[in-house]
């Protein structure tokens, strides 16, 4: 991967519609080459999807919230995994190091849907312990982010 590839990845993690000119004008490409570029790094695995930025409040999810885990030591990890993957209300899910086993992030209606939430997977004997943060506000979030360069 060279300059030119991380400045097309930085330019669709930013706006996935672009089309081929615009992208080959900002990297000095003609379009088809942009396109075989484009194809490369989605075959090598660089580019995984193509997505849509949305308004999470107008969907009704007006809750963002943070879920650290503590896995119960006799907990099955391959079923909590499977858990998270299937939740609609999990966004992100990140197996982390340090005092919890992991960091959930979640969108939700309400305050009143985390409940259940925990409840189920206390009653699936996954939790030892968890502590939930709820997100006032996001300054920045990203679909996509490129390495910083030196």
């Amino acid at each position: 991967m060279d300059d030119v590839d991380r400045k097309i990845v930085e330019i669709l993690a930013d706006d996935a519609r672009r089309s081929l000119t615009d992208i080959g004008a900002a990297v000095e490409l003609s379009p088809s080459a942009v396109n075989e570029r484009i194809r490369r790094l989605v075959a090598n695995g660089v580019i995984r999807n193509f997505t849509v930025e949305v308004d999470h409040r107008a969907l009704g999810l007006d809750v963002l919230a943070f879920v650290w885990v503590g896995l119960a030591p006799d907990a099955d990890e391959e079923a909590f995994r499977s858990f998270m993957a299937g939740h609609p209300a999990v966004a992100e899910c990140h197996h982390v190091t340090g005092a919890w086993s992991y960091c959930v992030k979640v969108r939700m209606p309400s305050l009143g849907d985390l409940e259940p939430f925990l409840a189920e997977m206390k009653q699936r004997r996954f939790l030892a312990r968890s502590e939930t943060v709820i997100a006032l506000s996001t300054v920045r979030e990203s679909l996509a982010t490129t390495a910083p360069r030196a």
